[in-house]
């Protein structure tokens, strides 16, 4: 595990195009399965594994492959917790970094960053590491944003559009007790997506096109309850 820690730290991108493969990654996992070798591999063996898997997470957000399998381990009970990294662990070195990089919206955190790896005091790199880390949860943060938008939008939308097809089949009473059951259902589920949007809304008031997008998508949410409302009262 050291060797390996030392290959990462600094031979590059091929060799972490490599330990981001599942093929690899599944070896490191049968260390911590019971299927495998979980069962008689000392604690101490595997929690460096898992402190090394995590801190692949952490230092190579964009591979989804390393992320999936960590996550795996969690859903399994195999990890129990995130392990608490050690402040004087040297991450590797990043690579010529793309463009987009998520250091390249705030030069002044690029700078720093820049300026305390560059360093050779311990103190500094334990302050680049501390610095990596907090940007890289800010920004899975903002992912995760951006995820729940864009999967309430999408919900919304899908029930709204369902509701109404529904709601006009109600209207020309042609709706199955099957049908009645499932609109009843679509109109407790929209009920609770109503506070989701406004949670959205303070989330994106910085952002005037986003935040025209979840008004417009909470319109169309008031607008297909008070359909129901009149239509099913009416009945």
């Amino acid at each position: 595990l050291q060797v390996l820690e030392t290959c990462v730290n600094n031979c590059g991108d091929r060799f972490h195009s490599e330990i981001a493969k599942f093929r690899f990654l599944n070896e490191l996992i049968k260390v911590l399965s019971p299927k495998y070798y979980g069962t008689w591999s000392s604690e101490k063996v595997k929690l460096r594994v898992t402190e090394v898997i995590f801190s692949w997470t952490v230092w190579f957000p964009q591979e989804v492959k390393i992320r999936d399998a960590y996550q795996m381990l969690k859903k399994q009970g195999i990890v129990k917790e995130d392990p608490k990294l050690p402040e004087d662990k040297i991450l590797p070195p990043p690579s010529p970094r793309p463009q987009n990089s998520i250091f390249d919206t705030d030069e002044e955190k690029s700078k720093l960053l820049a300026r305390l790896l560059k360093s050779n005091h311990p103190e500094d790199l334990q302050a680049a590491n501390r610095l990596i880390q907090t940007v890289v949860r800010e920004e899975q943060e903002k992912s995760a944003q951006v995820s729940r938008r864009v999967n309430t939008i999408s919900e919304v939308s899908e029930n709204v559009k369902h509701m109404e097809q529904l709601l006009e089949n109600y209207r020309r009473q042609e709706l199955s007790p099957a049908d009645q059951e499932t609109l009843q259902t679509l109109f407790q589920r929209c009920e609770k997506l109503r506070p989701l949007l406004f949670r959205l809304a303070s989330e994106a008031v910085a952002d005037d096109e986003v935040l025209a997008e979840i008004l417009q998508a909470s319109d169309k949410l008031t607008r297909a309850l008070g359909q129901y409302r009149q239509v099913v009262s009416r009945q």
